[in-house]
């Protein structure tokens, strides 16, 4: 298939079809460029899709997105989908643990950072002597963005006690890194921390979709010139200093006039082995950790979880559970190495037994539906001293994209679409620097 789309519109090829390749490619389509996608599987969506499960639909997991999430929330107001995103109209948790009360943590209308003050003075999980190391911990983040070391480190370094850990920060950081707090990088907890808690009073707001998470991508794809399913590309073919064709499936090859591959890392060192033998071997580095999510349907008359909808569990391998209808709870288990092997029985009554000890009225009756959706592979583990590659590599026509790339933030539905608005501004710029007319408004668009 020759290059040149309708009209002499550049053709553009996006491998995959997760959030980072569909953000590229509306990004692209808006510019005025052909965009053909590739999605190896059935679903659209990569790692923030749903799926039908004994005939009712689930995510792959409980994704949220918090209010400094701008770029997500931007691209889902581009494709016409920004109604169905619920985000709370100030931050507001519940914190749940065994044998005590439930707590709530609260943002009054005060500037950052003193937001959260008056709730956290009345927080009861944690003692006054606790409070102020905490205190001292987010005065330390505001002060130094780039510490060295690990999370597990820093928060030694800063006095955290077990308590601290296990009441306040693992609730939060362990679910927004996904590893161990003793694998990543200081530097990527305390970017959390700065970012939702320290930069305004509405940044840690809590938004997650009201309809499953293939409607957005669907609505995303929508917008492409054609989307290819079950179709996997395996190569790429290189000349001189750029990618003249995709190789898909069983060798069937197609021309393009650039590529995006927006696919994980070890997928693009597979593809871009021979072509790009730097980049793959860069890719090849990264460790994953997986996420488990268990969808338990009760009998229930009236919400589980109050108004709030969700809740955080304290001391527990369910760090967090969602209510997305009245008695369907999903319980998201992140850092899940030691569960993800679980049997699908072992892994309901784990989760059964989590909520029973925090909600009493899960006690007297067990779930009607189990289902389990696990991800072994589910994000990067952001390691002290890591490279992430940019978008740009050293074929003037291919870029890369993916939330593992190098957006600054952790592998989240916001460093996604961030990667893909990042991949198409460096290939739109070097489209219309080699002489290929996009449409300049969009050029550099992030």
């Amino acid at each position: 298939m020759a290059a040149g789309g309708v009209s002499g519109q550049p053709r553009v090829a996006i491998a995959g079809a997760g959030l980072a390749g569909l953000a590229a490619g509306v990004a692209l389509q808006r510019a005025g460029v052909h965009v053909e996608m590739f999605e190896r599987t059935r679903l659209l969506g990569g790692k923030a899709t749903s799926f039908s499960v004994d005939g009712v639909e689930v995510d792959n997991g409980q994704h949220v997105v918090l209010g400094c999430c701008t770029e997500f929330l931007r691209f889902a107001d581009t494709v016409g989908m920004r109604q169905v995103v619920r985000m709370q109209p100030r931050f507001e948790v519940r914190l749940l643990s065994r044998g005590r009360r439930p707590a709530q943590l609260v943002a009054a209308p005060l500037p950052a950072p003193l937001h959260l003050a008056p709730s956290f003075a009345r927080y009861p999980l944690l003692t006054f002597t606790d409070k102020l190391r905490v205190g001292r911990a987010l005065a330390a983040a505001a002060r130094d963005p780039n510490p060295a070391g690990t999370v597990d480190g820093w928060l030694s370094a800063h006095g955290q006690s077990a308590a601290c850990r296990s009441n306040f920060w693992d609730p939060f950081l362990i679910p927004a890194l996904n590893a161990p707090l003793e694998l990543v990088a200081a530097r990527d907890g305390v970017f959390v921390i700065r970012t939702a808690f320290l930069s305004s009073r509405d940044a840690a707001r809590i938004a997650w979709t009201t309809v499953p998470l293939a409607r957005l991508a669907e609505a995303a794809a929508r917008r492409l010139a054609a989307v290819h399913l079950r179709s996997t590309v395996t190569d790429v073919e290189r000349r001189n200093d750029g990618a003249t064709a995709l190789i898909v499936d069983g060798g069937r090859r197609d021309d393009f006039d650039a590529v995006v591959l927006a696919v994980p890392p070890r997928r693009l060192a597979a593809v871009i082995g021979r072509a790009e033998p730097d980049l793959a071997a860069q890719a090849a580095r990264f460790r994953t950790q997986p996420i488990v999510d268990v969808h338990l349907w009760y009998p229930a008359d009236r919400p589980l979880l109050g108004a709030i909808g969700f809740a955080a569990l304290l001391g527990s391998p369910v760090q967090w559970v969602f209510e997305k209808a009245p008695g369907y709870l999903c319980c998201s288990l992140s850092a899940a190495s030691s569960t993800v092997t679980r049997s699908e029985p072992q892994l309901a009554s784990l989760c059964h037994e989590e909520l029973a000890a925090v909600l009493p009225r899960l006690r007297a009756v067990s779930p009607m539906r189990v289902a389990v959706t696990r991800d072994a592979d589910a994000t990067f583990v952001p390691e002290p001293g890591m490279r992430r590659p940019v978008a740009a590599t050293s074929m003037r026509n291919l870029v890369i994209a993916g939330a593992w790339t190098d957006t600054g933030w952790p592998a989240t539905m916001e460093s996604a679409v961030r990667s893909g608005s990042a991949a198409a501004a460096t290939l739109l710029q070097r489209l219309r620097t080699g002489g290929i007319a996009v449409a300049r408004e969009y050029a550099h668009a992030v």
